[in-house]
């Protein structure tokens, strides 16, 4: 509904700032203004100001800002219709009238809401009542207390086909109403109504508003089926549009900064009373677009608790394709696994409300989640199944909709599925090593790589001369320097190669918390210059960022003595910089550092390999044709990466010989254009 700006006034005229504020916040007058310590962050020196003349508050900690209505929004995820509608009630002031076919429908829609309120009413009688001995029995075996029962409003509904039904009746509710509700059943036969709900402990099912709108009702009979059965949808309740509990979680969710989803509200029933009030329940639907909206309202990155079992885990595969599509950035969910066979109920109950607080401890991102998942689903031992694996990854990550979030989640799963196959490779190369040869006699690895006998056999392989073509541990800390000194200048880089950079393992001390950093603020906080990673850089990791970019230096008078950059520009192996090169040129020689430190990694692999054979004088024929394919793959590489070093080192000499060279200030201030373009 929209409202006129002059009922807007005229509320915020009647209500205060600070009385809508000062019921959560202790305010103290300063000056014209009051101050209190803010509501939306912890902090011991007040920040929170609220001025009644120009009808707004601000909070310096979090920088939130607005209005009676913003407020009430803000802390307690009020839409703002319902701001609206509370403060105008608080006001006097009478809202104006929908046009009459909605005025119709919200007078039909208010008689039902009294009916609802009825048969609250009616099942509380009975539930206290002789006749709800049984239910009351049931509800002491479950451990529910007083205060609960009268919380939740818990009923019973008694064993009978019209006993609701003729309570009704007799209180001038039409059989039509009762249809409309679903309390009562139409049977296709065309005979009378009867009541849906017999010999069940009742449960309200109430709206954001605290309006019953349906019934949960749990069967008293160890036989009846089904165990739980719920209203019907009706012009008061739509399942997909519902949370249970969700009234009394807002405030606690708040508070907490936290919420919880459950399969059934029997969970969130022990879990409010086990003192874990911020628990709401999707009252056995898959997630709704709405539904995950809500629960959003309460947290932005709410537990999700399944049961342990396997119909816990195909809820949570269903939640997930529910959830993907809908992720924007800083929103998410988090998936608690109950023990096998317990229910959040259970736990609870057993061990208390710090037993389950422990299991949220221990909950999943969704993306773990999700890796986990297509994991399970099958083997990926062969090129075939590795590409099944990835492309149903690919497939799942094609729905989220946010740009950014899917971004990520593809560089991370890019990484993932590049760590599992390595990983994966390694475990079968060791595999191998205690299996034997297919037939025939086995022959010592030691001895068919000519190691005790005075040099390298047939392979050509010995355990020194495996790494005597590698650039000395000294050159390897260069290539880590200078490839995060690039990506420092140029941050793009640093995006475009950002699945092979996180893969490799920087060794050079203080490198590779610098690296998860600079990934950090690359990709997460979206910064595209190097200005922005001084800005946000740690300040314990800034003499190190100097060290391997360099701020710019200025003379007394201010002028520029040395550009941003210029330890990049004179450290080893970049003199290329000095001649302005172009970005495709960079980008291959960004590319070429990657690879020799790959060629490292794969190096120490098989040199660790080789050692361990060498050891074992009854290795097998296919240990030795592993190492073997290594070897090859090493050379191979190595030869690429000579070739590709002798291009850049041409082209590097054509440039020099050009006189092309420019001031260093000229070609890093050209470079930065370019990464912003």
């Amino acid at each position: 509904m929209k409202f006129p700006p002059s009922l807007l006034d005229d509320i915020r005229d009647r209500i205060s700032v600070s009385d809508v504020v000062g019921r959560k916040v202790k305010l103290r007058r300063h000056g014209r203004e009051y101050m209190g310590l803010s509501p939306f962050n912890k902090e011991k020196t007040p920040s929170f100001t609220v001025n009644d003349q120009k009808q707004f508050y601000h909070c310096f900690s979090s920088g939130k800002h607005g209005d009676i209505f913003k407020f009430l929004m803000e802390t307690e995820g009020l839409s703002f219709p319902e701001a609206v509608e509370r403060l105008a009630g608080e006001a006097g002031i009478a809202l104006p009238s929908p046009d009459p076919q909605a005025r119709k429908r919200e007078q039909e829609k208010a008689s039902l809401y009294d009916v609802m309120e009825m048969a609250t009413k009616y099942f509380q009688l009975q539930f206290s009542s002789d006749l709800g001995r049984e239910a009351r029995l049931y509800a002491q075996k479950r451990g529910l207390s007083a205060e609960t029962l009268s919380t939740f409003r818990f009923g019973f509904s008694v064993n009978s086909r019209d006993h609701l039904k003729s309570y009704l009746l007799q209180r001038g509710v039409s059989e039509a109403d009762m249809l409309a509700t679903g309390l009562v059943i139409q049977p296709d036969n065309g005979r009378p109504t009867y009541d849906r709900f017999r010999n069940r402990l009742m449960i309200p099912i109430e709206d954001e508003r605290g309006r019953v709108v349906a019934f949960g009702g749990r069967s008293l009979d160890p036989d009846g089926k089904p165990k739980y059965l719920n209203s019907p949808e009706t012009k008061l309740f739509h399942k997909g549009y519902m949370l249970f509990n969700a009234k009394r979680a807002r405030q606690a969710a708040y508070e907490a900064k936290a919420a919880i989803v459950t399969e059934g509200y029997m969970d969130v029933i022990a879990l409010h009373q086990a003192g874990i009030g911020y628990a709401v329940a999707s009252l056995g639907t898959a997630f709704t677009e709405t539904q995950i909206a809500q629960l959003w309202k309460l947290a932005p990155e709410p537990y999700i608790c399944f049961d342990g079992d396997r119909a816990g885990r195909a809820a949570a595969n269903r939640a997930i394709e529910r959830i993907l599509p809908q992720l924007k950035a800083g929103f998410s969910f988090q998936f608690a696994f109950m023990p096998e066979g317990q229910d959040p109920d259970d736990v609870v109950g057993k061990g208390g409300a710090s037993a389950f607080v422990e299991l949220l401890g221990k909950a999943l991102p969704l993306s773990d989640v999700v890796w986990q998942r297509e994991l399970a689903a099958g083997p990926s031992d062969t090129p075939e199944r590795k590409a099944a694996l990835e492309k149903r990854i690919e497939d799942l990550l094609r729905t989220i909709q946010d740009e950014r979030v899917a971004r990520q989640y593809q560089m991370s799963f890019k990484s993932a599925l590049s760590n599992h196959f390595w990983q994966q490779a390694r475990q079968q190369r060791e595999q191998s090593f205690a299996g034997g040869g297919a037939g025939g006699a086995r022959t010592s690895l030691g001895a068919r790589m000519g190691v005790g006998k005075g040099g390298a056999g047939a392979s050509g392989l010995s355990a020194s001369g495996a790494i005597s073509r590698l650039p000395v541990a000294g050159q390897f800390t260069e290539y880590e320097e200078n490839i995060l000194g690039l990506c420092v200048h140029m941050p793009a880089f640093f995006e475009n190669f950002a699945e092979q950079i996180l893969a490799l393992s920087f060794q050079k001390p203080g490198l590779e918390q610098f690296k998860q950093v600079l990934a950090h603020l690359i990709l997460d906080q979206d910064i595209g210059h190097y200005s922005d990673i001084y800005a946000r850089a740690p300040a314990d990791l800034e003499p190190l960022l100097d060290d391997l970019h360099g701020k710019a230096v200025m003379d007394a008078k201010g002028r520029v003595v040395q550009p941003a950059g210029w330890r990049l520009a004179g450290r080893p192996k970049v003199p290329q910089l000095a001649y302005s090169p172009g970005r495709v040129f960079l980008e291959r020689l960004l590319s070429y550092w990657l690879s020799v430190l790959e060629v490292r990694d794969i190096q120490s692999d098989l040199e660790q390999e080789t050692a361990l054979a060498l050891s074992d004088q009854d290795a097998s024929e296919k240990a030795f044709e592993r190492i073997q394919a290594l070897t090859q793959e090493v050379h191979r590489r190595r030869e690429e990466n000579a070739r590709d070093d002798q291009d850049l080192t041409d082209e590097y000499g054509k440039m020099k010989s050009a006189g092309i060279q420019a001031s260093l200030a000229d070609c890093l201030a050209e470079l930065a254009q370019k990464s912003d373009g």
